[in-house]
């Protein structure tokens, strides 16, 4: 087949291809179909793949004209594309244009297309840029609150004697509901042995406050004024008359920052120093994990700031569909009609969801196509060191041989994605050699983590 073809890259990374068709290629392409039809069709009076051409145009006519048309384009753009660069995305099919053109058999046949394609990714360039990173460091209080955590994970829960007040700190189980204006319970509010730590708030209607005082056994009714910006909408606003019953009261015997607990912690710790050295140690490195994560962060805003492209529409929309099906994936839904029911209700549709995580997969995407063009460009592979090592470290961090890391991600079958993020790690290692690093505010350790949670 020979085709004549105009390709034209257009905004928003799609292009138009312009095809014409020779008129003996229509023809030849309409004929082919009616040996088609010939093969398969049975009309009475004939034997199957005997039916004269005439009576096939009679009876089937335009059908044939319009798959013969239909495959005739197939043909056509895929000729028309050999060798091209500016193809259509996998998952964008070319979009007809201008409507259905005109098939006529004896005469040239022309059409035109518009599909999305892979874009003109352009990065720039951050030599000398400032990267700003607020000044941390771990201090003695971070590491006693470590340690306090430690004691909190190690405390013995016991009962407390039935003339006890609760207290903030200690395990409460209550029972609750709702009452109404008759002092009667509302269907459906009621909580039974519902168990929560006093002073932590992990109650819908925060009554940590009036528990504190009772004993087990004791009853009593509160009013509750909730703000119009409470956590929870359905009480924002609103007032309710609570009754909570005490049924259970524990309290944590937390254990002496000593020698002892340091050895119960790990055998590997011989006194209470060890443990402290462990504390201040992982502190640091997760410090300077985070640090590596903000300063990654900085570079790759740095990368979007300076890089220009258009993405294609399909390719966003994909993500978002991705994004969507995780979404439905984690909630444990299969069924799509149900999901769109729970979006419905949540006051926002799947394409107000879509629209709310738009810029944020835009970006995402961006990133994407920056780093592997820089990747691809700078040729690094992984060595068998490489992986080797990367094993290692992780095997370190979790405690556990180095083989059995391997293993796993082999079995996983994330070899590859392990061998993406070396390369991902040594391209940014370099892009950080070329920015200067800008001392920002000083900052306390549990801030820096409280911004990122």
């Amino acid at each position: 087949m020979n085709v004549n073809k105009k390709i034209e890259r257009l905004e928003s990374s799609a292009a138009r291809l312009s095809v014409t068709v020779s008129k003996d290629d229509v023809r030849a392409s309409y004929d082919s179909m009616l040996r088609e039809y010939a093969k398969q069709v049975q009309i009475d009076g004939f034997r199957k793949g005997k039916v004269p051409s005439s009576i096939i145009e009679r009876k089937f006519g335009e059908h044939v004209k319009i798959e013969a048309m239909g495959k005739l384009m197939d043909d056509a753009v895929e000729k028309a594309l050999e060798g091209e660069t500016l193809t259509p995305l996998a998952y964008a099919q070319p979009e007809l244009e201008g409507g259905a053109p005109e098939f006529k058999l004896d005469e040239d046949f022309s059409f035109t297309v518009k599909y999305d394609v892979f874009p003109d990714v352009q990065v720039g360039d951050i030599s000398g840029s400032e990267v700003e990173l607020p000044q941390v460091s771990v201090a003695k209080a971070d590491e006693d609150r470590e340690l306090e955590e430690i004691r909190e994970r190690n405390a013995i829960v016991m009962d407390k004697d039935d003339a006890a007040k609760a207290k903030k700190g200690d395990i409460a189980t209550v029972s609750y509901a709702e009452l109404d204006d008759a002092s009667q319970v509302k269907p459906g509010t009621e909580r039974q042995d519902f168990v929560f730590e006093i002073g932590t708030g992990y109650n819908i209607y925060k009554f940590d406050d009036d528990v504190i005082g009772m004993k087990k056994g004791d009853e009593k009714i509160v009013d509750k004024t909730f703000p119009a910006d409470f956590e929870y909408p359905e009480l924002a606003g609103q007032s309710r008359k609570i009754r909570i019953s005490l049924t259970k009261l524990k309290e944590k015997k937390l254990p002496a920052l000593d020698d002892d607990l340091a050895q119960d912690v790990s055998e590997k710790f011989k006194n209470l120093d060890d443990l402290r050295a462990d504390v201040k140690a992982k502190l640091e490195k997760r410090l300077e994990d985070r640090m590596k994560s903000l300063k990654e962060k900085a570079i790759i805003d740095a990368l979007l700031a300076k890089s220009s492209f258009e993405l294609p529409v399909s390719m966003v929309d994909a993500e978002l569909q991705a994004r969507m099906r995780n979404l439905m994936k984690r909630m444990g839904m299969e069924s799509e009609e149900q999901f769109a029911s729970i979006l419905a209700s949540s006051g926002k549709g799947a394409s107000g969801l879509m629209d709310e995580w738009r810029p944020e997969a835009e970006k995402a995407i961006r990133t994407r196509l920056i780093l592997d063009k820089l990747s691809a460009a700078a040729g690094y592979e992984p060595t068998e060191d490489d992986m080797k090592a990367e094993y290692e470290r992780m095997a370190t961090e979790a405690n556990m041989p180095a083989d059995e890391v391997k293993a796993e991600y082999e079995r996983r079958g994330m070899v590859d994605y392990l061998k993406d993020r070396i390369k991902e790690d040594r391209l940014l290692a370099g892009l950080a050699e070329k920015t200067k690093i800008k001392k920002g505010k000083k900052q306390a350790f549990v801030d820096l983590f409280k911004e990122n949670e």
